[in-house]
């Protein structure tokens, strides 16, 4: 997937679909770096939707990293 066409979405209102149903719907705020390889987007006004399309959250503002998850692991125990 091209995520640099994230970039000529700014302004926009986007949603963003993952494999769970869940959805995250909001506006490009900003995008970074300025050029080369997307690393991180921020959203406006956002909103987080479980897969029957309830709100389940509200945000100002999020970074998102759009890129697919490859894994994850423990980098540290619990607080």
């Amino acid at each position: 997937m091209n995520y640099n066409k994230l970039r000529d979405m700014v302004s926009h209102r986007v949603t963003f679909e993952y494999d769970t149903g869940t959805k995250l719907v909001g506006y490009v705020a900003s995008c970074a770096p300025a050029s080369g390889p997307l690393h991180l987007i921020v959203l406006s006004k956002v909103q987080l939707l479980d897969g029957a399309q309830n709100v389940i959250a509200r945000y100002d503002e999020l970074p998102l990293v759009p890129s697919n998850l490859i894994g994850f692991q423990i980098t540290e125990g619990p607080l």
